[in-house]
């Protein structure tokens, strides 16, 4: 498992994130973008598998219920053992 952050400074240019992580697990790798465009900011989610994406974006709005439900299923299945 690798994870890595990279947080820019100063001006932006396009659409580049404003903080990124990666996730690498056996053959797929997770990129996760926090980004920002004229509708506020959003995390775009990316799976990679072998040269095939796919993406989900999620706004900032939903990142405390996505992170209170994901904590629940990573407590579930912790106790699944």
């Amino acid at each position: 498992m690798m994870y890595m952050i990279n947080q820019n400074s100063g001006e932006r240019l396009g659409m580049d994130p404003l903080a990124s992580e990666k996730v690498a697990i056996d053959r797929k790798i997770f990129f996760l973008d926090l980004k920002e465009n004229q509708r506020g900011r959003f995390l775009k989610i990316t799976e990679d598998v072998g040269g095939r994406r796919d993406t989900i974006m999620l706004p900032a709005e939903a990142f405390r219920d996505f992170a209170e439900a994901f904590a629940r299923l990573v407590e579930f299945e912790r106790k699944l053992g």
